[in-house]
């Protein structure tokens, strides 16, 4: 599973103005990620506002975003619910599509037990052949994956290949670690603990601050994944600021104000999140400023 080592971007959705998916923001988007080092793409995650696609929307931009790749690098779909039943139909008609696996994300809202998350990624584990990477975040699912969970999932289902790990809890982290099988993938679902995830033995990053900084950040995770930690500091602290400002007014408005900065999409977002204020866009300007020379 080393297409999923290193830098994946959770891929935005750009929208004009009028709400409508932008396909040339979404063009420009995935070439931007192939020329500057990300190592696979994940679409329509969180951050690519995937609640907000109608189902031909989602059909769309995958479609899109697979002619624009053609093949270059990894993709990784998006696909989680609070319905088993519902997420194993949708498995199982993207399976059919050019995609290298799945990004699920555990029950939301429902508050299921552990033995209800482990039924229900099973079931997703027999609905399909691609590999699945199991998505905890319990701050937007308000029920924690345990790493007992997680690494028993790992033993049981061949295609269960990894866990992205938003929990924010290292000590959690680094059992999982301890306990996994060899092969099995744990990989950071926060930018700003990357650094850290990786150094306990971690195998990468699905990043959000890597939309509009794919470069600074795939070398911050290359270097730590190659003990260089000098440099790996280096481009952490650099970005580690930025980090926290995108999140201030929810994910994503804050990147898109980013990648509107550099050109490449509107900051556009859907109802119910709206844009960052006044006070958050003239401090992610300053910010990013400080770093890159072309908003200077």
């Amino acid at each position: 599973m080393d297409k999923f080592k290193g830098t994946g971007v959770a891929l935005v959705t750009p929208f004009n103005e009028n709400g409508k998916v932008d396909y040339n923001g979404l063009q420009k988007l995935v070439e931007f990620q192939i020329n500057n080092g990300t190592n696979y793409l994940v679409v329509q995650g969180t951050t690519g506002e995937s609640v907000t696609l109608t189902k031909e929307e989602k059909i769309a931009v995958l479609d899109y975003i697979i002619e624009i790749n053609a093949g270059k690098l990894p993709i990784l779909l998006g696909v989680g619910g609070n319905s088993t039943s519902d997420v194993c139909e949708k498995i199982k008609f993207f399976s059919d599509q050019k995609i290298d696996g799945f990004l699920s994300v555990s029950p939301y809202y429902n508050k299921p037990s552990q033995q209800g998350i482990y039924e229900h990624f099973k079931s997703i584990s027999n609905a399909t052949n691609l590999p699945i990477i199991i998505y905890n975040v319990p701050g937007r699912t308000s029920s924690n994956i345990t790493a007992d969970t997680t690494v028993q999932l790992a033993k049981d289902f061949k295609n269960i290949v990894g866990v992205k790990e938003a929990s924010g809890n290292l000590e959690q982290i680094m059992t999982i670690i301890l306990k996994k099988p060899d092969n099995f993938l744990v990989i950071s679902g926060d930018d700003a603990l990357t650094l850290g995830h990786i150094l306990v033995g971690g195998d990468g990053v699905i990043s959000v601050i890597a939309n509009a900084f794919p470069k600074r950040f795939s070398t911050m995770v290359n270097a730590a994944l190659n003990k260089n930690l000098d440099l790996a500091k280096e481009k952490h602290y650099e970005l580690f600021e930025i980090i926290h400002y995108l999140f201030v007014d929810g994910n994503p408005a804050g990147i898109k104000y980013l990648l509107k900065l550099i050109n490449i999409c509107s900051d556009y977002v859907r109802l119910p999140l709206v844009g960052v204020t006044e006070e958050t866009s003239k401090k992610l300007y300053s910010l990013t400023a400080s770093i890159d020379d072309t908003l200077v």
